[in-house]
């Protein structure tokens, strides 16, 4: 008997007669004892930088960006020592704004906003979502590489001090999430999105999951970061039970280069050898919608080297409960996949039009459905599906026999990844 996270839940299931199978999951690592006291550690002593309270001027407007309700930042527990520590420099509560980091997703709820800081801090400071298609919100950064259109919301922008949280956890374009992302990303403009999220960037074969050196993604978003004036960072590490292993804060490069370095040990796990059938578990929060459910079956896809065989098939428990999801990107997606005929005229147009930011989610899971089948298993919606050229199954076992007959034999090697966000298989040679 297998588990793997649906929703806030579990699903359990048994392989078919025949099948072998192989888990794997993130390395172990101990969470932190005494979270509060870490955070403390990394605001009274940050890497590369002087404390926050030193920092502040009484005067000063300050812009924290933190991560929406589909990142399991554990910002109710980060936000609350940073706003102590501004007041501690004498900055008034009117002269702080929470901006949520939502990039092209879709608003927060007041519910989510409470869930992500408390209600203690939604109800006495300024918090807004980031509006990326309003120009008027918006500031080009300017300089050289002009043909980077660098922007970022403006509360960001005109703060004279900016801060963000976020995560360091493998990712799809960036190699790793948190440090710059939250705020190039999550407070960018729909120009600045929309480029780095093109067809060029995502093709570039330095674009890739886990992968920092020469990689475009990268190299934009810290640009974007420094231009913009972010000055100080709080991000975290956390384990598949979302429980911290690691905080730091401090200079945005140096603080993130630390947290990277234990992602790295904790998330990178060798297999064997390549397998007929993936199962890729993705849970919640990022199981509410297919855009971003279809992550798991993509990380397996372009994890540092191939762990799925050609022609193989990928399967993905998600409840998808919002569908293919109701932001302008997600939707921008879904019509995408649903408009095109199959999938090789997908890729062929989206390669010679390009596309709208949000988009590039099709264009990925074009790529991997190019070679491998991907069936999303128990979605509220199976037609959204359908639409998006993947397969749906009620069950477990539907999703199974679909790999047997696609694969055209009972004896398949399935390797099972509970975890597929935070699991990073690579094929020891």
């Amino acid at each position: 008997m297998y588990t793997l996270p649906y929703s806030k839940t579990e699903i359990t299931f048994d392989l078919l007669p025949g099948m072998k199978g192989t888990v794997v999951r993130s390395q172990s690592m101990p969470p932190l004892a005494d979270v509060s006291d870490e955070i403390n550690k990394a605001l009274l002593k940050p890497i590369n930088s002087a404390p926050l309270r030193e920092i502040a001027k009484k005067e000063d407007s300050i812009c924290i960006v933190f991560t929406d309700i589909t990142r399991t930042c554990p910002d109710h527990l980060l936000i609350p020592p940073i706003l102590s520590e501004l007041h501690a420099a004498g900055v008034r509560r009117e002269d702080i704004t929470l901006l949520c980091g939502t990039g092209l997703h879709r608003p927060s709820t007041y519910e989510e906003k409470v869930a992500k800081l408390g209600a203690d801090v939604v109800e006495n400071y300024r918090v807004v979502d980031n509006t990326p298609q309003d120009p008027a919100n918006y500031t080009g950064l300017g300089g050289a590489n002009s043909e980077i259109p660098f922007s970022v919301n403006k509360f960001a922008l005109e703060a004279d001090l900016l801060i963000s949280t976020g995560i360091v956890e493998p990712h799809q374009y960036a190699g790793y999430s948190g440090g710059r992302k939250t705020l190039a990303i999550g407070a960018g403009g729909e120009k600045m999105i929309s480029y780095t999220h093109g067809p060029a960037m995502v093709d570039h074969p330095g674009t890739r999951l886990g992968k920092i050196a020469g990689n475009p993604f990268h190299q934009a978003i810290t640009e974007s970061a420094k231009r913009a004036g972010l000055r100080f960072v709080l991000n975290a590490v956390l384990d598949e039970e979302s429980k911290p292993v690691a905080i730091y804060g401090g200079e945005p490069e140096a603080a993130f280069a630390r947290l990277v370095a234990v992602a790295q040990r904790l998330y990178t796990v060798p297999v064997p050898h390549e397998y007929d059938v993936v199962i890729a578990g993705v849970g919640f929060p990022k199981d509410a919608n297919l855009y971003q459910a279809s992550r798991a079956p993509s990380y397996v896809f372009f994890a540092p080297t191939p762990v799925v065989k050609k022609e193989g098939v990928l399967i993905t428990p998600a409840r998808c409960d919002e569908g293919a999801g109701q932001g302008v990107g997600e939707q921008r997606f879904y019509e995408e996949m649903r408009s095109a005929p199959n999938v090789p005229a997908l890729l062929e147009k989206m390669r010679r039009e390009g596309y709208q930011a949000g988009a590039q989610r099709a264009f990925i899971m074009a790529k991997v459905m190019e070679v491998n089948p991907v069936v999303i298993v128990g979605a509220e919606n199976p037609d959204v599906v359908r639409d998006t050229k993947m397969v749906p199954a009620k069950t477990m076992t539907e999703a199974l026999e679909f790999a047997v007959n696609h694969i055209g034999r009972p004896d398949l090697d399935v390797l099972i990844i509970p975890h597929a966000l935070l699991t990073l298989p690579y094929v020891q040679r």
